[in-house]
């Protein structure tokens, strides 16, 4: 039985900051297990979240000058957090961050150079996970469900409520997984109206009203109408949604708290076409189960017959980081590590590229 010592590195697209989580990692008689030692977040300066939401109008040249000085931060942070921990690490797994996702025309892309990252950090490097998914024909999109099939298998349902929301859970033996639609991304560009960078647990949302005209044309998005396979990212978010909330007079509140309502109603609506049993346990983490209106209103959406469980603080931060750091062991021993029943490509895949210091 090897135990991996991983350090995994996660920016997501709600923009803020960077997750870092070294892992225990061991697999035991066919079943896998993790013990995260030590965590860290560190948030985005308002003018890194300017140039990574900025990086989609960025060209190629100036794009992959950005690439590699962020590589090089992403390898800074990474030696600093090591360091300050006496940290023994084996590899880095890095996700980097997405800046161009459109699967539909063969590409989709995340900055934070392997090379650069291994440079700075003094430690061998695994990232650019989604490269070969999308190149045999998939979505690149989700990836973490490995990580649900071998870590979070107790529970029926696993929801992330990142910048994105997407679901996991297994029908027959086949795990399924798509990005459902909206969340934090959503929440935050609301919030940083007002210079706030999120709503405190909702405090915001819930002294709000309903707005249905709002409401009704988030519902009516054509992204909630494909079938899965299916992911989205910020190239959909700035072309179809943010124009609904520009166009939308409306208190901070009642935007927040419409929002909210459509979040949970897109879920809740997955949940019902896809039931599993009778009753059922959805787990819920990313930075959206901190808020606590969101957390009640899906509650009241699902209704009874589905159990919300929040898990304790660092699951919730803290499960996409250790996934990619799962991701790199999996890539390691040359095992799969993105599925093909998740992603629509032609095979499941371990994919991930391996940089060396130097």
């Amino acid at each position: 039985m090897e135990k991996y010592k991983m350090l995994g590195l996660m920016s997501g697209t709600a923009l803020d900051g960077l997750d870092l989580a070294c892992c225990h990692i061991w697999e035991n008689e066919g079943n896998w297990a993790f013990e995260i030692v030590e965590k860290a977040s560190i948030p985005y300066t308002s003018e890194m979240q300017n140039r990574l939401n900025g990086a989609i109008h960025l060209s190629a040249e100036n794009l992959l000058q950005f690439h590699n000085t962020y590589g090089t931060w992403l390898g800074e942070q990474a030696k600093s957090f090591i360091s300050e921990n006496r940290l023994n690490v084996d590899y880095i797994a890095s996700h980097g961050h997405t800046t161009h996702h459109r699967p539909e025309l063969g590409l989709t892309f995340q900055i934070g150079s392997g090379q650069h990252l291994a440079n700075a950090s003094g430690h061998k490097v695994i990232c650019d996970f989604r490269t070969n998914d999308v190149a045999l024909g998939g979505q690149g999109a989700p990836l973490v469900p490995i990580g649900d099939s071998l870590f979070f298998n107790t529970y029926d349902f696993c929801l992330n409520l990142g910048g994105i929301s997407n679901i996991s859970f297994e029908i027959k033996g086949k795990r399924i997984a798509y990005d459902i639609g909206m969340a934090n991304m959503l929440l935050n560009y609301i919030t940083r109206k007002i210079g706030l960078d999120y709503d405190e647990n909702g405090k915001k949302a819930s002294s709000g009203k309903l707005n249905p005209k709002m409401l009704q044309q988030l519902n009516d998005l054509e992204y909630y109408l494909l079938p899965h396979p299916k992911s989205t990212g910020y190239e959909w978010f700035r072309e179809k949604v943010i124009p609904i909330v520009e166009r939308t007079n409306d208190t901070i509140e009642n935007l927040l708290h419409t929002s909210i309502h459509h979040i949970c109603e897109k879920i809740a609506q997955q949940i019902a076409l896809n039931p599993i049993k009778e009753k059922q346990r959805m787990l819920v983490t990313g930075g959206g189960a901190f808020n606590g209106f969101l957390i009640e209103t899906l509650g009241q959406k699902l209704g009874s017959h589905t159990q919300v469980i929040v898990p304790d603080k660092t699951i919730i931060a803290y499960k996409e980081a250790l996934i990619f750091a799962l991701m790199g062991v999996l890539r390691m021993e040359k095992r799969t590590n993105v599925l093909s029943s998740v992603t629509g490509a032609k095979r499941n895949s371990s994919s991930g590229i391996l940089f060396l210091p130097n």
